[in-house]
């Protein structure tokens, strides 16, 4: 396949890596989304069907990114699957892989199956405002003090609950320091309670409710799991564990479970993301392929060593090696400033002097 032939030896091994788990360990710059978009057309390229391929990643931008570079690779090389089926398959393209972020693929599927969860009608999905005016009602529902305990700590403790995929009858109050256990198991009860009655969801449901939906109903499951056959997870090391469960329920029939990522940029522990989903990756599947995406093509031999010097100090983490053929460039400079506020300005101001001394480029190149 000629689209092969643009990636490297590692990139090609990655794409050429289908069946069974595969761990792509991709540092930094090192061409992870044009490994993907070939790997999904090579798989096509080879026979699979374009609907039974999954790609999730997090973002909205970086889905479209994606979604339309998988689209033109395809247009190019197998025009003929673009309009292969005209009726969708249970609201999913019948022609096209389903490239989305977690929470629009959820949003697909709970909206098929919104007959199994008893709604009688279109559930609603609450925003910030709508889930903070429902927690204060509920605080003034059980007497319990806003000052004492303001409304966005229950729903920040909510939040991590929902990705750690712990219901409200899970909650141990022990958990947690003096009466706000107590609280919490109270309001996180009648949050999701009155959630249910209004036929909503609010964000962290999304994923939540499609998890335990295909636990407890094997014949959904499995109708998914035959669908989806190929599974593509990018940014694994930003994973929760929700969606590490909901991942590895979709994944366990055919096991054909690729996950993309680094563990050395992983910055989201504050949200609920859990490294050890791509660190224990081989644990749980001990026959994986384990690729690593060495070659940096962003920056120079000198912030790379920069960088790996300091980032090798991490435990917990992979040994990589990363390296480029682009020039060896500036020596890296240290600057120490007063505040945020300062290095803001700083750096503002070092990327003017930089692009008043290159007038090729522009602020997007920076």
């Amino acid at each position: 396949m000629e689209a092969l032939n643009g990636l490297n030896e590692k990139q090609r091994e990655a794409a050429e890596a289908t069946e069974g788990p595969v761990m792509i360990l991709a540092g930094a710059g090192s061409g992870k989304t044009k490994t993907l978009i070939t790997r999904i057309a090579y798989l096509i390229h080879k026979g699979v069907e374009p609907a039974s391929i999954l790609a999730v990643t997090f973002t909205n931008k970086a889905a479209a990114e994606m979604k339309h570079r998988v689209e033109r690779v395809l247009a190019e090389s197998r025009p003929h699957t673009m309009n292969r089926w005209a009726q969708p398959w249970m609201g999913f393209s019948h022609s096209m892989p389903e490239v989305s972020t977690f929470h629009s693929f959820c949003v697909k599927l709970l909206r098929q199956e919104s007959h199994n969860l008893g709604f009688t009608r279109p559930f609603m999905i609450y925003d910030d405002d709508d889930t903070n005016s429902l927690i204060k009602k509920i605080l003034d529902h059980f007497d319990i003090n806003p000052k004492m305990s303001p409304p966005k700590k229950f729903k920040s403790a909510i939040d991590a609950m929902k990705c750690a995929a712990v219901g409200p009858e899970e909650v141990d109050p022990k958990d947690f320091f003096g009466p706000f256990g107590d609280q919490l198991v109270k309001v996180y009860t009648r949050y999701q309670e009155m959630l249910k009655s209004s036929h909503a969801f609010d964000f962290g449901d999304l994923i939540v409710a499609t998890y335990k939906l295909l636990r407890d109903r094997p014949d959904i499951l499995e109708k998914y799991q035959d669908h989806f056959r190929y599974l593509m997870v990018d940014e694994y090391q930003d994973t929760n564990r929700a969606q590490y469960l909901l991942v590895s329920l979709l994944a366990k029939k055919y096991r054909n479970l690729c996950v993309v990522g680094d563990e050395d940029q992983s910055i989201y522990k504050w949200r609920g993301a859990d490294v050890r989903n791509i660190l224990d990756f081989q644990k749980d599947y001990p026959d994986a392929v384990a690729v690593k995406l060495e070659q940096n093509y962003r920056s120079t031999q000198n912030i790379i060593n920069a960088a790996s010097a300091v980032i090798r100090n991490n435990k917990g983490r992979f040994d990589k090696t990363l390296w480029t053929a682009n020039e060896v460039g500036e020596k890296i400079r240290w600057v120490q400033l007063s505040d945020e506020r300062a290095e803001a300005e700083f750096v503002g101001k070092e990327i003017q002097k930089w692009l008043a001394a290159h007038h090729e480029y522009s602020f997007q190149d920076v």
